[in-house]
């Protein structure tokens, strides 16, 4: 077997169009259509897309609090780490700093989903 790419990851949310406001206002990403029977959205990022399926009853665990990155989490490159940053504390965004000093940061979905952004 030779895996060749990644092309999605589901995100379980409890609550769809607060977690469209996150994912497709504040982080920016493209909608794409979908034609399923269930409720979701589905986000465009290069050849990958992020699959948002609502479940009312989702419960995220943050199972190291103070340091988000060691948590399940999904990692994206940013152009400007700063512009990033400010556009989440705009919007009313946890942000937590890499610990390990390099230029990224994390913040948290809605529902407490990790989210990676990194300037690469």
């Amino acid at each position: 077997m030779q895996i060749t790419q990644c092309l999605h990851a589901a995100i379980l949310v409890s609550d769809l169009e607060r977690a469209e406001q996150f994912y497709g206002k504040v982080l920016g990403l493209p909608k794409v259509d979908r034609q399923l029977k269930f409720t979701g959205a589905w986000y465009q990022i290069g050849n990958f897309q992020i699959h948002l399926i609502e479940n009312p009853d989702v419960a995220i665990a943050l199972w190291n609090a103070e340091k988000w990155g060691r948590n399940q989490h999904l990692a994206f490159s940013v152009a400007s780490l700063d512009e990033t940053k400010q556009r989440l504390l705009a919007n009313g965004c946890p942000i937590q700093m890499s610990a390990s000093g390099r230029a990224a940061l994390f913040t948290q979905d809605p529902d407490g989903n990790i989210i990676e952004l990194s300037e690469v």
